[in-house]
């Protein structure tokens, strides 16, 4: 049996383009390497799974070969290329400060620094999770950090950049990476899908880039386990939400139709079908709050490409979104916040959601009384 890769490893960025969401940050690194305008320092922080030790290791990469391409990225059949590619490269240390985070550590790291290259321009170091130093290894770490011998380039990355101290943050080029957008995650899903020959519904991929949070990392983690769920290698839909404990979007389809009409009994019952399915009832508030923004964002064109939802999704959003009014759907987003807000206080935590539910389905009633009395008050007035 072949020994399975994740493939978070398998399809890791081994250069700048391929790198997913972060043009912003590759396209400054590859100015900075083709003017030859490098830092001494540089600091990566973001969200974990954005590729924020991913790009360390393609800068140091890049830095070292001696054939870049036009576009500036590594040839990949360089000397330093091919040692680093077979994980062999004897300039290029990386060092996780989560386990090596003392004075003794940093000390040693120093003592390394003092040697030139055996090959190569220069020597990087690549210090991942440099929040976890203790204060006494920051300081021991100062003077290197900013007045580095000419060979050596420093690059740290953490999640937690408020945890660095300012001395340090003051000694570095300072680069913040973005949560990945779920399009741009949805569509690295697709192109890995057809790599490995796996059939994947679009709305499956979809659901599995908005569960991801923004980080690609999570999302191929995610796949991995869908992929082998799916026997016969194909991604479908009703099987990601159920693998992923996931509310469905019909349900909140159903509910809203179900305002609409007034249907009292229809709502309680679709509430008590999602309970009985064991959804958390908060997690279903936020899921009813974030439905009808969708829904208010769907009134204007200039704000529907604020849906972070696939186009089969989108199109029903914006079908619903003609049914109800921009009143409605305010008076419902404030009734869903107060009970949120009410949910962990309350002592019954089900009747608050269901009165709430309620008062949303009494709204077009309410709405309707309010229009008349308005129109009989200007007839009084005329």
């Amino acid at each position: 049996m072949d020994n399975f890769v994740v493939s978070a490893r398998k399809y890791r960025p081994s250069e700048f383009d391929s790198v997913v969401g972060q043009q912003h940050i590759t396209v400054t690194l590859k100015n900075a390497i083709k003017s030859g305008h490098l830092a001494q320092a540089f600091l990566f922080c973001g969200p974990r799974g954005v590729g924020k030790t991913t790009c360390a290791r393609i800068l140091a990469k890049t830095i070292n070969c001696e054939q870049l391409t036009e576009a500036t990225e590594p040839c990949n059949t360089c000397p330093s290329c091919t040692a680093f590619n077979n994980q062999g490269a004897l300039n290029i240390t990386e060092l996780d400060a989560a386990s090596n985070n003392s004075v003794e550590d940093i000390r040693n790291l120093i003592e390394q620094v003092r040697y030139p290259p055996q090959y190569g321009k220069r020597k990087v170091y690549i210090i991942d999770e440099v929040h976890m130093l203790s204060n006494q290894a920051f300081n021991a770490f100062l003077k290197t950090l900013e007045e580095p011998p000419a060979y050596a380039i420093f690059i740290l990355a953490t999640t937690e950049k408020h945890k660095i101290i300012p001395t340090i943050l003051s000694r570095c080029q300072i680069f913040d990476f973005n949560r990945i957008q779920v399009k741009d995650i949805a569509q690295q899903l697709e192109r890995i899908a057809e790599r490995e020959a796996i059939e994947a519904e679009p709305d499956a991929l979809h659901l599995i880039a908005q569960k991801a949070d923004g980080a690609l990392r999570d999302a191929l983690s995610i796949f991995d386990l869908m992929v082998t769920f799916a026997q016969d290698r194909v991604l479908r839909y009703k099987n990601v939400v159920q693998n992923l404990h996931v509310l469905d979007h019909d349900y909140y389809f159903k509910l809203i139709a179900a305002f609409l009409e007034e249907n009292r009994t229809e709502v309680i019952l679709l509430f008590d079908e999602i309970l009985k399915k064991g959804f958390d009832a908060q997690n279903f508030l936020q899921g009813l709050g974030d439905h009808l923004r969708n829904l208010l964002m769907c009134k204007d064109a200039a704000t529907v490409q604020l849906l972070e939802v696939s186009d089969g999704v989108r199109t029903q959003y914006l079908e619903q979104s003609q049914k109800a009014s921009a009143s409605f759907l305010l008076s419902g987003m404030s009734l869903v916040n107060d009970c949120e807000q009410q949910y962990k206080s309350s002592k019954h935590q089900r009747f608050s959601v269901e009165l709430c539910l309620l008062k949303i389905t009494h709204l077009p009633s309410a709405f309707q009384v309010r229009n008349s009395l308005e129109e009989l008050k200007k007839k009084h007035l005329a």
